[in-house]
């Protein structure tokens, strides 16, 4: 396609011979005018590729007006048609910035080559210029501030993003001390930082900016930020200027900052963890040796006829060992080890039930409230495990307001939606019920309640608290799938909040069950690898009139079976042991004699012992430590049971 020129020539004479002259050249006139205004009116309508104008026109607009207002208003090149070329005339003529002149006359030859010097510089503009658009768009879509400075530190540049973050419009910025526009300090000492425009001009290499910089702007708004400044080279590839590159990290910094919190969060339960799995075998031994104590107590009481002399030492020996086996319970809660009776439950039962053993134990000094929801959705739980942790937290409440105040037991359901559960990795979106036991004391002070749920952890004097209270409710609630907070509100007291799953409706009352016998002539295998444990249960078992074999470890139970020729009706046996464990000899037991029957006993009662704290349907088990009769018992209901 040929490229379209418009001439602008107040001599008619001259502008025929010279669209004569263009034509020739291969070039296409798209029009020929007389005066600045058609040229401006033509160069809009036509959109010619180049404009040669007279510099001297008749009318309002001459050439070099004219000319200005075509480069502006429609990106057209001019090239200048003159017979003088005078200072006054060269220097007005600048200012228009033409892509070339032409001294009257002039050849064709040279007619040509002004055209397409100016026809290719345009091009090549059009292109710079192109590019650049593309340059602009870019910085203002990307996420980070830009600033661009001359090589004095000056602003020439700011997207849109640094316009925001620093509350300075380029218009305004342009030609400003980066000093003035950026200004960034330490975010601890609020102390000004090395702006690192500074040292790119200085420098000549990229940098980086310190740690915890924060940029304030114009309107006062401080935000966190990091960023880099590289230099800007020209051609012999000295410094000729600056770029900064920064960002808005304060959502990240949050994102850190609950990441931290979630990091610790894990840590404290992976601590927890290791002392409740510590608490547990601690608890085990004490039982296996608490079984002992209290069974020797309770026979020795048993055969005493009447209060003698060694009536108040026995009595104190087993009043012992029963608060001992209450505070290994406390252990084996906490630890999550304790096993458990899982029943659906209305909360609002067990609230109303056990506030008229509160009332008793918090004292008249100490309003009880109850604010109950009437439509409560029931729970999943051990009773006697919800009522001790409802215990533990409302004596804390009692021991807080010791000059008298108001404990509040709360119900309601709640719906937890994922943006409720994204900061708990433990709760799950879904139907709760929520549990909360509120007080009016003090509260728990800031440096304490990253501790409170610690075992052993207490703020009251020696001999006044086990440190054990809160680390079982703890325990409790997150064996039940639970969750639990603790809300302190400046000068309001504090608030557990518990949440458990929502079930269906809670099960029919069970019957009263009929009392057990104890007593039997069947025969026992009995297998415990602790020998003290064993004699007790022994002579336990003995004085009911059972048949007992014993064994110390499963490989004897199995000797003692292949040698016994009558019938073994139950087997008793420890679910830890060396080598083989109480299921594994239940399994080689049951292939010999599949109709005997099994007991399991364990002083605690982990993964090894029964999953998730519950035994399974069908299985037995007595828990240690038990006293000779509790035993008996247990042994008589199961010999009695089908199947």
């Amino acid at each position: 396609m040929p490229h379209r020129i418009l001439i602008v020539e107040d001599e008619r004479i001259p502008a025929a011979d010279l669209e004569l002259r263009l034509t020739a050249l291969g070039y296409e006139v798209v029009g020929s005018v007389a005066t600045g205004a058609d040229a401006l009116r033509l160069a809009g309508e036509r959109a010619p590729d180049l404009v040669l104008m007279d510099i001297r026109l008749r009318g309002d607009l001459d050439g070099i007006d004219a000319a200005d207002r075509v480069r502006a208003e429609h990106f057209v090149p001019v090239v200048f048609l003159t017979a003088h070329s005078d200072d006054e005339t060269l220097t007005r003529a600048r200012v228009a910035e033409p892509y070339g002149y032409l001294l009257k006359p002039f050849q064709e030859r040279e007619l040509r080559t002004v055209i397409e010097m100016a026809l290719y510089k345009h091009a090549a503009e059009r292109r710079l210029r192109a590019s650049e658009r593309r340059y602009a768009t870019t910085l203002a879509s990307i996420g980070d501030g830009v600033i661009a400075t001359d090589r004095a530190g000056a602003v020439t540049f700011l997207n849109p993003v640094a316009e925001r973050l620093t509350g300075w419009p380029l218009a305004e910025a342009a030609g400003r001390s980066l000093h003035d526009v950026f200004v960034i300090s330490n975010e601890a000492t609020r102390l000004p930082v090395e702006n690192p425009v500074d040292r790119v001009l200085r420098e000549g290499r990229v940098v980086g900016l310190a740690n915890h910089t924060v940029l304030t702007a114009r309107t006062g708004g401080e935000c966190p930020i990091d960023d880099c400044a590289a230099p800007i080279l020209d051609d012999r590839g000295a410094v000729d200027g600056a770029v900064l590159v920064f960002r808005d990290i304060t959502a990240r910094r949050r994102q850190e900052d609950e990441k931290a919190r979630l990091d610790e969060k894990l840590r404290e339960g992976t601590k927890l963890e290791a002392i409740g799995r510590l608490a547990g075998g601690v608890a085990h031994d004490f039982n296996n040796l608490l079984t002992v104590i209290n069974g020797y107590a309770d026979l020795l009481l048993a055969g005493l006829t009447e209060r003698g002399p060694l009536w108040e030492p026995l009595a104190a020996i087993q009043d012992a060992g029963e608060r001992a086996a209450r505070l290994t319970q406390q252990l084996l809660a906490f630890s999550r080890r304790s096993m458990v009776e899982p029943k659906v439950l209305d909360l609002n039962a067990v609230a109303t039930h056990i506030g008229k053993l509160l009332r008793r134990l918090i004292g008249e000094h100490i309003t009880l409230a109850l604010a109950l929801d009437p439509y409560l959705a029931p729970v999943t739980a051990d009773l006697g495990q919800i009522e001790q942790v409802i215990i533990n937290l409302a004596v804390n409440a009692r021991d807080a307001m010791p000059g008298g105040g108001r404990l509040t037991l709360e119900t309601r359901n709640v719906e937890l939606r994922p943006a409720d559960t994204a900061s708990q990795p433990d709760l799950r979106p879904g139907r709760y019920v929520r549990l909360a036991v509120a007080d009016t004391g003090a509260g728990i002070p800031e440096d304490v309640r990253p501790h409170i749920f610690e075992p052993f952890f207490t703020t009251k004097g020696v001999g006044k608290g086990t440190g054990l209270g809160l680390a079982v409710v703890h325990g409790v609630v997150k064996q039940a799938g639970g969750h639990i907070t603790v809300e302190c509100p400046h000068g309001a007291g504090t608030t557990f909040v518990m949440l458990f799953p929502a079930c269906a409706a809670p099960d029919a009352p069970a019957p009263a069950p009929a009392p057990v016998p104890t007593g039997g002539t069947e025969t026992i295998l009995l297998v415990e690898d602790e020998e003290p444990v064993r004699n007790i249960a022994r002579i336990a078992l003995d004085v009911q009139g059972y048949t007992v074999l014993t064994a110390g470890c499963a490989a004897d139970a199995l000797n003692v079976s292949a040698a016994h020729p009558g019938r073994i009706d139950l087997l008793v046996t420890d679910v830890v042991m060396p080598n083989a464990g109480g299921r594994e000899l239940g399994d080689a037991l049951r292939a010999a004699r599949p109709n005997v029957k099994i007991l399991f006993m364990s002083g605690y009662t982990d993964e090894a012992v029964v999953p998730d704290g519950a035994f399974g349907s069908g299985e037995a088990f007595i828990q240690k430590p038990f006293s000779p009769i509790g035993l008996a018992r247990k042994v008589r209901a199961v010999l009695d049971a089908r199947g």
